[in-house]
């Protein structure tokens, strides 16, 4: 595998593999996810899991059966020149060792951070994106019409997983544990309660997020789509499969990008982005301290008191 041409401080993952999620009724998570528009299929040794696919085809989530909602682990992909690095980086961080856990497989290396949350770092290929994807609408011309029927609406199919959020008592010490083993770098936050990093590779705006709760948790794992269209036609697929709970449309001052958030059986959410800001290889981005009213967004609906709460307190 071909190492990065940048050189950073510190090694650094590059992007998400997948998230495995542990879930009280499969077969909630099925009609969710697929109402979502993502492929749902049954996975696993005995076939007692599921595995959640884009439009790219590569498997981003593992669903798990457990008695209730919360992350089974995170896993992210490095390049095989960084691994010994970040190994070194994770043990001087003071990250507690895994070992190997019985349902995540033996690759790469395994630990817990600050707040317990399971963390899986392996050799593995390069998700995030290379360059920004510009597939907005550009409207229609003159003399033609700019939208289609509500009947020749095509069903939104997420092109790949963005990014996940997670609650954590201490978002600055979250940021900076993660910057200090897996290379994350700051790219904008609000005090202490709210904050995004990105990989040095070449990386949406955020990877990975952090917002203030008294535990830790699982918040959301946001899905591009093609533009505000997509966001809106998600939202409204969702609906009409009796998922109208969540917040939005809007769009994020934080990212720019347009959302929508749908809440998923247990509390937590699934969100449909589109258009977030883009941090090239080796560009340095001004991460800033913004106030709490643009930390969540620059235009939409007020945000409903329950998307701000950790179902898993």
């Amino acid at each position: 595998m071909t190492h990065s041409a940048l050189q950073p401080a510190r090694a650094a993952v590059h992007s998400i593999d997948h998230f495995a999620l542990n879930v009280p009724s499969l077969a909630e998570a099925q009609a969710f996810f697929h109402a979502f528009g993502l492929a749902v299929d049954a996975a696993g040794p005995d076939r007692g899991e599921l595995a959640l696919r884009a439009a790219d085809g590569h498997r981003w989530a593992r669903i798990l059966p457990a008695t209730r909602k919360s992350l089974a682990y995170l896993c992210f992909n490095a390049y095989d020149a960084d691994m010994p690095l970040l190994r070194d980086q994770v043990a001087r961080a003071g990250a507690k060792d895994a070992g190997v856990p019985g349902n995540g497989g033996d690759e790469g290396l395994w630990f817990h951070d600050p707040d317990g949350n399971l963390i899986q770092v392996r050799a593995g290929p390069k998700t995030s994106p290379d360059q920004k994807a510009r597939k907005e609408r550009a409207g229609a011309d003159a003399n033609a019409r700019g939208a289609c029927t509500r009947a020749h609406v095509r069903r939104v199919v997420p092109n790949r997983l963005s990014h996940v959020l997670l609650f954590t008592p201490d978002v600055l010490r979250a940021v900076d544990f993660y910057e200090r083993a897996l290379g994350l770098r700051l790219s904008d936050r609000s005090r202490d309660l709210i904050a995004f990093t990105h990989a040095p590779h070449g990386c949406d705006h955020h990877l990975l997020a952090f917002a203030k709760s008294s535990a830790r948790g699982w918040h959301h794992a946001s899905w591009d789509v093609d533009d505000v269209d997509a966001v809106g036609e998600g939202a409204a697929q969702m609906a009409a499969a009796g998922y109208a709970g969540g917040w939005g449309t809007g769009r994020h001052v934080l990212g720019s990008n347009y959302f929508h958030y749908v809440e998923d059986p247990w509390g937590s959410f699934c969100e449909y982005s589109a258009g977030i800001d883009y941090i090239a290889v080796g560009q340095a981005w001004p991460s800033g301290d913004f106030a709490p009213e643009d930390s969540l967004f620059l235009w939409g609906p007020d945000v409903p008191a329950n998307f701000t709460r950790n179902t898993e307190e």
